[in-house]
């Protein structure tokens, strides 16, 4: 049996057509306004917030270090003072293999088990883009090796920084204290006195001794120098330049002299001696023995085998 036709209802066909197509431009328009809208949010409303984001990615902030103020006697005879000396230092983030590279440059310098030991230490307390110290006080011929060498070694630094000396050692060692690397409960200590900007690119703080006790005077002002770099992060050119302030000198009313003679007249025994000026309370003279060298302090004290770091290296 025939089916029946069906007849099409070409006005309701058009309607619903005209409304799919109503639907669609207004959905278009609605995504066009939205589009419009979050142009102007990230354009307009938040312009500076993402200007500052492309600056910072495009310049780099490298501190630079003051030079640390002298402590002297009231002769100016100098007590505490600063040399220059190479570094060796890897910044983590930038080696490919830490542990490949660390073996490679034993070709090159002599690192020793405490060398490493420290190194591995300074890593877990330090951030991954600040360079870590592997080896302290090259020698001319060492950083020589590395410099050459440097192509093989991506991330890897040779620096010249400035260190801290006592001439005299033990003989002025619990006056004038001695200087540390910085470590975390330092660098909380920092954070809450909201100094922590000023110690950039710091590594050394005031330990014990006057050392610690005229630490804001001696540390000095970081200055900051901001360059611009490409997207690999080399610097390109140097945009501006703020120049460090150095430390204050610290000039005591302590005499060398005097604290010679009285170590002289200890010898070998034990005890402690204060001279005091009665007329104006300057301390003439602060011997204790037995004293130490702060030298060996700088550096740190290796905790496993008790023995100490000199200049050289070696233990005692």
């Amino acid at each position: 049996m025939p089916q029946p036709t069906r007849f099409k209802n070409k006005q309701a066909e058009e309607s619903q057509f005209q409304l799919r197509l109503v639907v669609a431009y207004g959905f278009m328009v609605l995504m066009f306004i939205v589009l419009v809208g979050r142009f102007v949010w990230l354009q307009v409303l938040q312009h500076e917030h993402f200007s500052t984001l492309a600056d910072n990615n495009r310049i780099s902030l490298l501190p630079i270090l003051p030079n640390r103020g002298l402590i002297l006697d009231r002769n100016g005879v100098v007590l505490a003072q600063n040399y220059s000396a190479y570094t060796l230092e890897l910044t983590p983030n930038k080696v490919p293999d830490l542990k490949a590279t660390v073996a490679a440059l034993k070709q090159l310098v002599d690192i020793t088990p405490r060398d490493e030991k420290r190194f591995k230490k300074f890593l877990e307390e330090s951030k991954d883009f600040e360079s870590i110290p592997l080896k302290v006080k090259l020698t001319e011929q060492e950083a020589a090796r590395v410099a050459a060498n440097s192509w093989r070694f991506p991330g890897v630094e040779v620096k010249a920084r400035l260190f801290r000396d006592y001439p005299y050692k033990e003989l002025t060692s619990h006056v004038l204290g001695y200087i540390g690397r910085i470590n975390q409960k330092d660098q909380d200590r920092l954070e809450e006195e909201d100094k922590s900007t000023n110690y950039k690119g710091t590594t050394y703080i005031g330990k014990t001794g006057l050392e610690a006790v005229y630490e804001d005077e001696l540390h000095g002002t970081v200055g900051f120098e901001e360059l611009e770099t490409d997207s690999g992060g080399r610097a390109i050119r140097s945009l501006r330049r703020t120049p460090p302030v150095n430390g204050n000198n610290l000039k005591l009313a302590l005499d060398i002299r005097l604290q010679e003679v009285a170590d002289k007249l200890f010898g070998n025994r034990r005890g402690a001696l204060v001279a005091i000026d009665p007329s104006t309370g300057g301390v003439l003279a602060f011997l204790s023995k037995p004293g130490f060298d702060p030298n060996l302090f700088i550096d740190g004290i290796d905790s496993q085998t008790g023995a100490l770091s000199t200049p050289t290296g070696k233990s005692r």
